[in-house]
């Protein structure tokens, strides 16, 4: 009775040990902590263009539903939509958002500026149309906290001409240097507020951060956030976060500073040919596994010998 005794305490604390040391068992086997999806720029229409055209916009129904019934198959914490789900056209949405709604693991949306290109009318829907509650949010899994940011917050595309918003943001726009694309966007000052206080949440509770944002902030690029120093600034000043992700420049671009990496993941629109990846986590570094287009990565983690 004795034995049986010490060996069901010992069983006991080793399930306890099990739980809380999951982590470094999964980094010794090699499998990663969890893993999740990335996509950029589907930018659906369904308009004919040459077979020549770098931009497929028929094509990516086609290319997003194998990218689905793949990612189906793996075990994914959840999938994000970096923005430019559509290219164009309110309608376009349900050629589209029926496709991304298969998906068996979580899956969440970033705004991105041709998913407001809809008639004004519609500009109010667009949030809604991706399943969005707010545009800018955050979530969390195994020791992580996920941050989607609206680089669409001050736009010249996301609100009616006649929105003050759209006043504001041209107002903005001439006070950038001459040439600054109007395609981009900034992060307004209640969304950089929120961020700020975001982030000091996650410090505190020990958490590292990844950000989605459909504009790029680094390296110095044309198609960066208008205000991207200003939200490269607010990254930098808190260790917690990682990494930043987003689309926007359908090449794809990569630049590290200060032991943080900002990917930029190539749109699936572009070619004949798909793009998307899976990122898998693991205590010292993030994996991504490019398919088709995109390229694989290996993003060291600081504070693990890197």
């Amino acid at each position: 009775m004795k034995r049986r005794t010490i060996m069901a305490g010992l069983a006991v604390c080793l399930g306890a040990w099990l739980c809380g040391h999951g982590s470094v068992l999964a980094q010794r086997s090699g499998e990663p902590i969890f893993s999740f999806g990335v996509i950029a720029d589907c930018q659906y229409c369904n308009i004919k263009v040459p077979k020549t055209a770098q931009r497929q916009y028929a094509l990516s129904p086609k290319k997003l539903t194998e990218c689905v019934e793949h990612l189906n198959r793996l075990d994914l914490q959840f999938v994000v939509h970096l923005g430019d789900f559509i290219d164009r056209d309110f309608k376009s949405f349900a050629g589209v958002a029926p496709i991304y709604g298969k998906l068996k693991a979580d899956h969440y949306h970033v705004l991105g500026n041709h998913d407001f290109s809809v008639a004004d009318e519609h500009k109010a829907k667009v949030p809604a149309a991706l399943g969005l509650k707010s545009r800018y949010y955050q979530f969390r899994y195994h020791g992580y906290r996920f941050i989607a940011l609206d680089g669409n917050d001050v736009s010249l595309h996301a609100y009616p001409a006649s929105d003050p918003r759209h006043k504001a943001a041209e107002a903005a726009h001439r006070k950038l240097p001459s040439g600054t694309p109007t395609w981009n966007g900034a992060v307004g000052q209640a969304q950089l507020d929120w961020l700020i206080k975001a982030l000091n949440e996650a410090k505190r509770a020990g958490e590292r951060v990844i950000l989605f944002c459909h504009f790029p902030v680094y390296p110095e690029n044309v198609h960066n956030l208008w205000n991207a120093a200003e939200v490269l600034a607010v990254a930098l000043e808190n260790r917690s976060v990682v990494a930043y992700m987003n689309g926007h420049n359908h090449a794809g671009n990569y630049g590290r500073l200060a032991k943080r990496h900002y990917v930029t993941f190539t749109g699936m629109v572009d070619t004949e040919e798909t793009a998307y990846a899976i990122v898998n986590v693991h205590a010292d570094r993030l994996e991504i596994k490019g398919f088709g287009r995109q390229e694989n990565m290996t993003l060291p983690l600081a504070g693990n010998g890197d």
